[in-house]
Parts: structure tokens; C-alpha cells; sequence
């Protein structure tokens, strides 16, 4: 059997034989099943590399097809020319997606422009990316952390492995410390330790500093507990999702912030998520907004804190899920069905 990565690499040739007689316009899988699986390049979303288990097809918007493959169960990959009814693969415009290469999944909020925001990605070679992160050098905090839920990154329960350190990747003139975290304020988990149970490694990842902010405990181990253990069960839940893509942040802009600590720590006034699921051929999405006061919430519950993805980019001035083909960005961002998410407001 020819290994995944070997089919890959033929790729190039491959895509220059055939564009010789015709432009290709078909990714084909040959599996080791005899059969042959079929994408358009036009409708392709994404083909993520999910560890040692394989790569992930995503979605095809025209033909409804979401597909998983085990490096084990592909012989091998090929571009193609294949001839549709429709002649014409449609034309699936997205004016707002990221333009770099290394934040093209659909958990990636537009970049922000400027020399002084600096991308940072974490991963393992067992389970891929851990999580990305937006560092703001000049301010010296993360304007987000996003990551993925899928089978691929199994709960195996490792448990909270890790001890705070600087984060590697940040240059070191612009990092912040564990030790500039003290009382009132906690160290609050964007990417939680609980959503990163595959492997010690990449459990011990989400205790670099630049995956936190400073939080009063009373709105971390409450409220904001709350809302993360709902996310991660949908996470968790291989039959709520096939993947769903997580934002988590503060507000680190404009009047958006509390006074900084004694050594000079940003803290925010808010704290917010962004969640997309994508479940065979379709897409939701909701979104999550707290005030960061000390008040001790003990018993909320999470539809009351709901709110649309379109009302959080209004509220932070962040294009949230811009990778998404711009007609379901649009309808996914301004429509919330709170049943959808199992989810209902107090009082009704």
C-alpha cells in the first residue's frame, strides 16, 4: 500500500499531467476498499492533517459530502478532471477570508493587520494543532485563542498536567509572566485545560502564559467555568458535532478594559466566546458574552448569557469565522435558535 504522505507528494505531478489535456477540478481518494471518493476543488473547504489519524475532508457544498479517512484506509490521492452536468463548479465567493496560509480554518477570526500582532500556533505530531493564538506585542495580551473539537482529538483524560511557563514562540521582549499574575486575579485558561486531554503534550500546551488572561476567580471558577463546560460538551459529543470551532478572548481595546495590575498586566472588562458547529451538511452557530466583575455567579445558566455571532462582532469589532464561503457566514452569524443548542432562557 502507497503511504498517505507519498500520494501527497505526487500531487504536483500529477496536477501537471492533467492539466496538460484539461484543468483539473476534482480531488479523488482511492481507498483501499476499491472505492473512490469524490470532492470538487471549487466546494472544498478544507483537508486537515489530524495527526496519526489521518486527514479530514470537511465539506462539499454542492454535493453534501463530509468525509473522515485513516491514513490506513487511503491508497492514494490524486487531481483530476471530471466532467459535472452543470459544466460549471459554482462560484463560491468569500471576499473576508484570511489570507495566510497558516490560519485558513474555520475557527480563525480575520487577522488583524500590523506588524505588532504576531500569529501563534501550538501543536503536537500525535494530534496537530492544539490551539492558535492573535499576540498584540504592543500590549503585550492575546486578542484570542481558537481551536478545534473533532474524533480526531479523543478525551483521554490526562488530567491537568502542566505548570505555567512563558510561551516559547512569543519573543521574549514581548511576553508576559506567571509571575506578574497575583491576587485579586486568577490565570484564566483561554483554550481550557479540560478541552486538551489527547496527550500530556499538548495538555502541557495550554499552560504557556500567552493562553490566559487575568481573571477575578469569582467570574473564572463560576460563571466563565459554566460556560466552558458547556462548550466542551459539545466538544466532546462525537454525535452533537463533526467539528466545532471555538473562539474564546477578552476585550483588550478602547474602553473595553479594567485598570492594569501593579505589574502592568491588561485586564479585560469583558469576556467572550464564539462557537461554530458544523454537523453533515450544515452549520450553526452562537456565541457567549460576560462582564468581568467579581460578583460569585454560581448558577448561571448559559442561554442567558447567548447572543449572536453578528451581535459579538458588533460588540468587539472582530470578523469572526471569516474562512466560511460568505453566504453561510452571513446566515450562521446573524441567525441564534437556542434549541438548536439545547439550550433555553430562565423563565421560559
Amino acid at each position: 500500500m502507497r503511504k498517505t504522505l507519498l500520494a501527497l507528494v505526487c500531487l504536483v505531478a500529477t496536477l501537471s499531467a492533467t492539466a496538460q489535456s484539461q484543468e483539473p477540478n476534482t480531488v479523488r481518494y482511492f481507498l483501499n476498499d476499491k472505492t473512490v471518493f469524490d470532492i470538487r476543488l471549487s466546494e472544498l473547504e478544507q483537508i486537515k492533517r489530524i495527526g496519526k489519524f489521518g486527514l479530514r475532508n470537511v465539506y462539499s457544498a454542492e454535493d453534501k459530502n463530509s468525509k473522515d479517512f485513516l491514513y490506513s484506509q487511503i491508497d492514494s490521492i490524486m487531481f483530476v478532471y471530471v466532467k459535472y452536468d452543470d459544466e460549471v463548479a459554482p462560484d463560491v465567493t468569500n471576499a473576508n477570508r484570511n489570507q495566510n496560509p497558516k490560519a485558513q480554518g474555520l475557527e480563525f477570526p480575520r487577522l488583524r493587520s500590523g506588524s505588532d500582532q504576531l500569529l501563534v500556533q501550538h501543536s503536537t505530531k500525535d494530534y496537530g494543532i492544539t490551539y492558535s493564538l492573535e499576540w498584540d506585542c504592543t500590549k503585550k495580551s492575546q486578542r484570542w485563542t481558537c481551536y478545534q473539537f473533532h474524533k480526531g482529538l479523543p478525551d483521554n483524560k490526562v488530567g491537568r498536567t502542566g505548570s505555567w511557563q512563558d510561551d516559547p514562540d512569543i519573543p521574549e521582549k514581548y511576553r508576559t509572566h506567571s509571575s506578574q499574575f497575583g491576587s485579586p486575579y486568577s490565570r484564566g485558561h483561554m483554550c481550557m485545560s479540560n478541552d486538551r486531554q489527547s496527550s500530556v503534550e499538548q495538555n502541557k500546551q495550554t499552560f504557556y502564559i500567552s493562553n490566559i488572561h487575568p481573571q477575578y476567580q469569582n467570574h473564572n471558577g463560576n460563571l466563565w467555568q459554566t460556560l466552558e463546560n458547556t462548550v466542551r460538551g459539545w466538544g466532546f459529543n462525537n454525535t452533537f458535532r463533526d467539528t466545532l470551532y471555538v473562539v474564546k478572548a477578552g476585550t483588550i481595546d478602547g474602553d473595553k478594559v479594567l485598570s492594569p495590575t501593579k505589574t502592568g498586566l491588561l485586564v479585560p472588562k469583558y469576556f467572550y466566546m464564539a462557537v461554530l458547529c458544523y454537523k453533515g451538511d450544515s452549520y450553526k452557530a452562537i456565541a457567549f458574552w460576560t462582564e468581568h466583575t467579581n460578583a460569585k455567579i454560581t448558577k448561571a445558566n448559559p442561554a442567558d448569557y447567548a447572543i449572536s455571532v453578528k451581535e459579538l462582532e458588533e460588540l468587539t469589532g472582530i470578523d469572526f469565522f471569516c474562512n466560511l464561503p460568505d453566504d453561510i457566514e452571513k446566515n450562521v452569524e446573524e441567525n441564534l435558535t437556542l434549541s438548536d443548542w439545547g439550550l433555553k432562557k430562565t423563565g421560559e
